[in-house]
């Protein structure tokens, strides 16, 4: 291989210099200073909206149902950007295990008060999961066991101690 065979050396200047410029970013040069707050606003929450959806996926890893829906709007660049999202979450009761029952809505409650910001609705499906987690501690201790005693806990009632749910 002949390396001193290159066309022009190294240190050449080339005689005219091209610029690459994407259609966007020639769009957004000739934007006015109220479509850059504009864009800059909507760029914004899109990345908020994302990552309060994804909070919510992550957290409700086997409860959600698909991906998130994301409403958008169009930029004065003709981008579309998220602002607002949901992400569905199965929020029924398994029924005739009430110790699942109490794990779904522990969960349920976690996915619901993941993001920084819990809007509203997600603080309504926590207080839901939270009443689901009563209903399903009341049933686990009317539960009989085969091997009650007095001064034992059932399994169900030692699971139920030591499920945490913090808020931060």
């Amino acid at each position: 291989m002949n390396i001193s065979a290159v066309a022009a050396p190294l240190t050449s200047i080339p005689t005219k210099r091209t610029t690459v410029v994407s259609e966007q970013e020639a769009a957004t040069n000739q934007l006015s200073e109220q479509d850059l707050q504009q864009i800059k606003q909507l760029k914004t929450r899109d990345s908020i909206v994302r990552a309060h959806e994804m909070a919510h996926i992550t957290a409700g890893h086997g409860i959600t149902q698909g991906s998130a829906n994301f409403s958008f709007q169009r930029g004065p660049n003709g981008i579309q950007y998220a602002i607002g999202g949901e992400v569905q979450i199965d929020t029924s009761k398994i029924t005739g295990d009430p110790v699942a029952t109490l794990k779904k809505a522990v969960q349920i409650q976690t996915a619901a008060l993941a993001p920084l910001q819990p809007s509203s609705q997600d603080r309504t499906i926590a207080a839901n999961a939270a009443q689901m987690a009563i209903e399903a501690r009341s049933e686990i201790k009317q539960q009989p066991t085969e091997s009650e005693s007095p001064d034992d806990f059932s399994s169900a009632e030692k699971t139920v101690g030591e499920l945490l749910d913090f808020k931060v």
